[in-house]
């Protein structure tokens, strides 16, 4: 039974500094749920809301699935935790293989870590260590993108490229980080569908300027998201990471793909790479492979950089990093949980089969007061809002306030509001989920 409270008063919110969030504007007029069931969540006085971000790009299953759940309270009941530091428990190498036998050919290895942000900075490492170990110490540069959000520790802002998210620590950044330009142009690309046809030559950025600046025998890795999530949803060009990987192979520099959000289904396979048909040399992972259940994320590696850290020493550590929660037994058995569901219930199949309902739906927006973009790829999408003069993401955050109102949650970045459904969605979800942001659109016009 749902557990429905009385609003908390004020003195009960104020000593929780929550993250990525205006603190006064929530705690003024909050916005709590106490349960959650498959795609809806309940609010403290017992509103159903849809989830139509899958929260936060990760509740890809959907909330509270069975298998997940057992899976989780028969592992608390057996072992709560055990350490991955020359300890182990099997679900932790089970669930190894199972996201292993998921990935691409020849990514045979996985480091697990504990969310996105942690991965992409485990990543970084495993780049410049694998150069180090082979002779390459002076590899140490590293190529992010604009736009791009890569986590919250130093690392993943370094290489990420959301201004918001660098500004207060500009000067803390790590050194020897550049940025590729972002893939997106709404003077000529505004209101396609799927991939855009042209913009593939922005990859050759990478070839024609910033390995003439930095020389490539200085150059570690590239780290992309394949779409591009938190910096607005952007769908990479026809062929732009194809580009990428060659020009990565003609110059000795690994190519990392960030796919917390993209991993897991989202795009109609088990990883992006699979869909757009590029295999990089890591690969960074989180959020799905739980459905969010329990915190866990990890990197998987082709074999030859696994191989390199194995045989650089006979005996002892071979990779001096990691985390007290790597491996958790908890997240171990969420995983396998989710990992089950996905198979049983063919939802990696979802974005294959309603990808065209969906962009439909996305692109029906066209037209409403103030939309300059529509944008999607399967289970993917965005429309952007012209910004108000001198109040840039106000006019975004009051269509999501106003969704939120309607019974329909969606996640305001800046002025763009970004769909991401759980895969068990259905039509009618969608139907609901592009009918309120229009009525909130208008709304707010």
């Amino acid at each position: 039974m749902t557990d429905l409270r009385p609003p908390l008063p004020p003195q009960d919110l104020e000593p929780y500094w929550m993250p990525m969030t205006p603190n006064r504007a929530f705690k003024a007029a909050p916005r709590l749920v106490v349960a959650a069931k498959d795609l809806y969540y309940t609010t403290a006085d017992g509103k159903h809301v849809l989830d139509g971000l899958a929260t936060l790009w990760c509740v890809n299953a959907g909330h509270c699935r069975p298998r997940i759940v057992e899976a989780i309270r028969r592992q608390a009941g057996a072992l709560d935790y055990a350490s991955s530091y020359s300890l182990g428990h099997p679900l932790a190498f089970e669930a190894a293989r199972r996201v292993v036998e998921l990935a691409p050919a020849g990514m045979r290895h996985v480091f697990f870590v504990n969310s996105g942000s942690e991965a992409v900075d485990t990543a970084l490492k495993i780049a410049l260590g694998y150069h180090r170990l082979r002779g390459a110490g002076a590899r140490t540069k590293l190529i992010g993108r604009e736009r791009a959000f890569h986590g919250a520790n130093f690392g993943g802002m370094s290489v990420g490229g959301v201004p918001a998210n660098r500004k207060a620590f500009g000067g803390a950044m790590l050194p020897g980080v550049d940025h590729l330009r972002h893939t997106q142009d709404l003077a000529t690309r505004a209101f396609v569908r799927g991939p855009a046809p042209t913009g593939a030559e922005l990859a050759d950025e990478l070839e024609q300027r910033l390995i003439p600046l930095h020389d490539a025998s200085n150059i570690a890795a590239v780290i992309v998201e394949p779409v591009a999530g938190a910096g607005g949803v952007l769908i990479p060009p026809r062929g732009y990471l194809k580009r990428l990987r060659e020009i990565c192979d003609r110059h000795g520099i690994l190519l990392i793909f960030d796919e917390v959000i993209t991993g897991f289904g989202r795009l109609g396979q088990a990883f992006a790479s699979q869909y757009f048909g590029v295999t990089p040399d890591l690969i960074t992972f989180a959020k799905g492979v739980t459905s969010a259940a329990v915190p866990l994320g990890g990197v998987l590696v082709r074999d030859e950089i696994y191989r390199t850290f194995l045989e650089a020493s006979e005996a002892g550590v071979e990779f001096f990093h990691g985390y007290t929660y790597s491996g958790h037994p908890l997240a171990s058995a969420a995983a396998l949980g989710a990992l089950d569901t996905y198979a049983e219930e063919g939802l990696f199949d979802r974005a294959n089969q309603l990808g065209a309902y969906f962009e439909d739906g996305v692109h029906s927006l066209r037209g409403l007061p103030h939309v300059i973009d529509c944008r999607n790829l399967q289970l993917l999408g965005a429309v952007e809002l012209a910004p108000r003069p001198d109040a840039s993401g106000a006019r975004g955050m009051e269509v999501h306030v106003k969704c939120w109102d309607r019974g329909v949650f969606v996640r305001p970045m800046g002025d763009v509001l970004a769909f991401c459904p759980p895969l068990i969605v259905e039509k009618r979800h969608l139907d609901t989920m592009f009918g309120v942001v229009a009525e909130a659109i208008r709304a707010v016009a």
